[in-house]
């Protein structure tokens, strides 16, 4: 959520930044809000003061014993008209931070503009592109052949975009999940944390899937509201919600492995197949709450763990900065980065990696004590996908293959698959 007293002194700055990320809000509700709840609160300061000003000359007329039926009379009538502007005020101000919860971040002044993905710089490469003297299959037609995958299994069990791993695939995506947690934790600083996969409106509400997304969330049905969550990063940042942080304790670094959900709302017709978008799968997430002084070099910092995994496993990858036309709901930065898959002949998105500033921060509370003030301030938090683990199967696979089929384990993943060299029809 954005600075309530930044969007009033500086309602262009937010217009402006809105017209480059494509947002159709209107910033003239919010003006006009704005004015009448100060309108509100100057009429209600008034009969208060004509109240406190009427009140000693009641007391002086009983004390007189004379009639003050007609002040008494008066100040009923300034009573009611109190009470019904504080409720049309409570009015207004549940509309205002409405609207500021439906408004996106601002986009930091480095961020390239442009209106689309189309539009988002490659920032660098890494790793050669493979060539094949075969056709590469794409990862559902080796999965399946090899007896790893079986999405007929997943739909009958569950439905469409649901898959089962099994044998070799399943100790594959574990392994895979396995080299990125130690990376992070040993090699990163990242302390590692099993969250739960089932939060409340208000854990949802503090990282900004909430109220906006709902339709892409799985909610359950009960009498309480309680969604799965689509990423780590809601229950991680949350650990904070309503606290305030020692400044000698930043940066905090966590980092998960958990299941996500995800409804895909209006993805239909789109990666049908296999493991790229799919409404439940396991990712490896990163979440840092840092000192608004270093919150970028700790975006870049954390961008390069996630790219150190791709390296360890010798997978072919470019990272872009996201224009403002592209970026997510509560970044301020963000960069992706998209592994190369033989199958499809192209890069997908594997990471993405984004500075939230305070935006987080103020939905959900979460502030530090600086030293050198009495004021506390909100803490800016990051978060980034430190892998995507299913993606990474799917590069493993896709970029390892064999002409006959067969599939050459990494050495970064040897030791977590008991030695096993090569997966063979």
């Amino acid at each position: 959520m954005l600075d309530l007293k930044m969007m009033q002194k500086n309602p262009d700055v937010v217009r402006e930044a809105l017209k480059k990320r494509n947002a159709k809000i209107d910033v003239q509700e919010f003006i006009d809000l704005d004015t009448r709840r100060k309108a509100l609160i100057g009429e209600v300061e008034a009969l208060k003061a004509e109240k406190n000003a009427v009140g000693p000359e009641i007391a002086k007329r009983k004390k007189a014993g004379e009639d003050a039926s007609d002040l008494l009379k008066k100040m009923g009538e300034v009573s009611n008209r109190t009470k019904e502007l504080d409720r049309e005020l409570t009015d207004i101000q549940a509309a205002q931070k409405e609207w500021m919860m439906s408004v996106p971040n601002i986009p930091h002044e480095s961020v390239p503009y442009g209106e689309s993905e189309d539009d988002n710089p490659v920032l660098r490469t890494w790793g050669e592109v493979p060539t094949f003297d075969f056709t590469p299959k794409e990862h559902w037609e080796l999965g399946t052949a090899l007896g790893g995958l079986d999405f007929e299994c997943a739909a009958k069990l569950t439905g469409s975009r649901f898959s089962v791993s099994f044998d070799w695939c399943a100790r594959m995506e574990r392994a895979l999940a396995q080299l990125m947690l130690n990376t992070h934790t040993e090699q990163h600083g990242y302390t590692e944390v099993n969250p739960p996969t089932i939060v409340n409106r208000a854990t949802m509400t503090g990282t900004g899937q909430l109220p906006k997304f709902e339709e892409d969330l799985f909610k359950l049905t009960d009498d309480r509201e309680f969604y799965l969550i689509p990423t780590a990063e809601v229950p991680l940042t949350n650990i904070y919600a309503g606290e305030v942080i020692d400044e000698d304790a930043l940066p905090i670094k966590f980092c998960a492995h958990t299941p996500c959900y995800r409804s895909e709302a209006g993805s239909y017709g789109k990666d049908t197949k296999g493991l790229i978008r799919q409404h439940q799968f396991y990712k490896v997430e990163m979440v840092n709450f840092a000192h608004p002084d270093h919150s970028y070099e700790a975006l870049e910092a954390m961008t390069r763990s996630a790219e150190r995994i791709l390296e360890l496993l010798e997978l072919p990858y470019r990272t872009i900065t996201l224009c403002t036309g592209d970026m997510g709901f509560g970044a301020t930065k963000t960069y992706d980065i998209e592994v190369w898959l033989p199958g499809q002949n192209t890069y997908r998105e594997i990471s993405s990696c984004s500075n939230c500033e305070d935006f987080q921060g103020r939905r959900a509370n979460i502030k530090f004590q600086p030293k050198d003030s009495k004021k506390k301030a909100f803490a800016h938090t990051l978060n980034g996908s430190g892998l995507a683990v299913g993606r990474c199967l799917v590069a493993v696979m896709e970029n390892y293959q064999q002409a006959d089929g067969s599939i050459v384990v990494p050495e970064a993943l040897k030791p977590y698959m008991g030695g096993l060299e090569e997966i063979k029809p």
